[in-house]
């Protein structure tokens, strides 16, 4: 019997500033994916990332949660059911008034029901997974560089054990040794920790570094999920169009940026 997926999108239609940004979307994410989410700008990755979050709702259709909507069972089964799931914002989401170990520990204060002398060797050991140090728990957001930011909100999404992680450009604003650093920290996590992991990316180079499976989000909907391989295999304008455009953008980040 195949298992149910960890997430499945049904039918999902998103219409934002009278404008249809999803129509009938259909995207299930089987446990232990690494899967990337790509398309234009514009296209509503970001969106559909919200969605299965649960910080926003489609006009028409269902996000499935661990087989159920976000909606389902009582209060406490919606609170068990999130506590599976960890997020990555773009751009850390960090709260800028606490320290890094106040951060990390956020979550296992809020819902982890655990008293402060347990909470101590948890951050700390989340820190070390992450590869940060302990003498890193005492700054403040603003004192770190952007790898260590993305390290830490890192931290604190893996802080309540999740078996699924959602990134939103997790390599975005990296430089490309820190980016591939932390990617190799991602692989390294998802192998150790049995982790399914959702991520959005423009960077092609994060994309075929990271993914398991890729799912192309464009004109409304799913175009086409599969290995990257498979995607780039595809007789579709779009796909060959953005893979091509991405490579060449690659290739001369130079010529590309004096061009904009």
């Amino acid at each position: 019997m195949t298992p149910a997926p960890v997430i499945e999108l049904r039918g999902i239609s998103t219409r934002l500033g009278g404008q249809w940004v999803h129509r009938e979307l259909d995207l299930a994410v089987a446990r232990g994916d690494l899967l990337a989410l790509v398309g234009g700008s514009g296209a509503g990755k970001t969106t559909l990332l919200r969605q299965m979050i649960g910080l926003a709702r489609p006009t028409r259709g269902e996000v499935l949660l661990f087989g159920q909507t976000h909606n389902e069972g009582r209060r406490a089964e919606r609170f068990a059911r999130l506590r599976r799931m960890g997020v990555l914002f773009q751009h850390g989401a960090l709260f800028s008034a606490l320290s890094v170990f106040d951060n990390v520990a956020f979550p296992l204060r809020e819902f982890g029901g655990l008293q402060e002398d347990e909470i101590r060797p948890l951050v700390l050991a989340k820190l070390a997974q992450v590869e940060l140090e302990a003498r890193h728990a005492r700054l403040m957001p603003a004192e770190l560089s952007g790898g260590m930011v993305k390290r830490a909100a890192l931290a604190r999404a893996l802080a309540l054990e999740p078996e699924l992680l959602l990134l939103d450009e997790p390599t975005a604003g990296l430089d490309p040794e820190r980016s591939a650093g932390f990617v190799r920290l991602i692989r390294q996590l998802h192998a150790e920790l049995g982790l399914t992991v959702v991520f959005v990316t423009h960077d092609l180079d994060t994309l075929a570094a990271l993914a398991t499976r890729v799912a192309v989000l464009a004109e409304h909907r799913i175009l086409a999920s599969g290995t990257l391989e498979e995607i780039q295999a595809v007789d579709h304008p779009f796909i060959q169009k953005f893979f091509r455009y991405h490579t060449t953008v690659d290739d001369h980040p130079a010529e590309s940026q004096s061009q904009t």
